[in-house]
């Protein structure tokens, strides 16, 4: 069985008003949340403050959330967020991938709800619980590829 090497990966889950931000170990093996970035008016100042969490947090790869249609299809929420980590690659400065990312809202309220968190802690957190239920998803998908070989 080969060994996949571990990887740092950051992934973003792309909202309207926030941006979910998690962040991966360094043998790239567990997803945490780190951060929500508010979105400003301006696309550049929202790319530029990911641009420094990947920085700071030495992150060698960007994993942005692509949210499909229930059915699998490209909708135009998929294709805004194609558009959106297109841009994102060039600033950020390493590779970005995009990742699968139906129901990761529903399954962090769900495990949110479970922990018993207030509705009102839920919403202040549930965009970075998202990008690390994506995350998380992403790194055991590329643990389960690599691992087959």
């Amino acid at each position: 069985m080969t060994r996949i090497p571990g990887v740092r990966a950051i992934g973003v889950d792309l909202g309207s008003k926030r941006i979910g931000i998690a962040v991966s170990d360094i043998s790239g093996t567990i997803a945490s949340a780190l951060t929500t970035v508010h979105r400003s008016k301006s696309r550049r100042h929202d790319h530029a403050a990911i641009k420094k969490l990947v920085r700071d947090e030495e992150c060698e790869l960007v994993v942005v959330g692509l949210p499909l249609s229930l059915d699998g299809s490209v909708g135009p929420a998929a294709k805004g967020a194609t558009q959106e980590a297109e841009q994102l690659a060039t600033v950020v400065g390493v590779p970005v991938e995009m990742y699968d990312e139906r129901f990761t809202t529903v399954t962090a309220e769900a495990a949110m709800r479970e922990a018993g968190l207030s509705g009102q802690r839920q919403r202040l957190i549930v965009d970075k619980m998202a990008a690390a239920v994506m995350l998380q998803a992403w790194l055991d998908h590329r643990r389960n590829t690599w691992g087959a070989s």
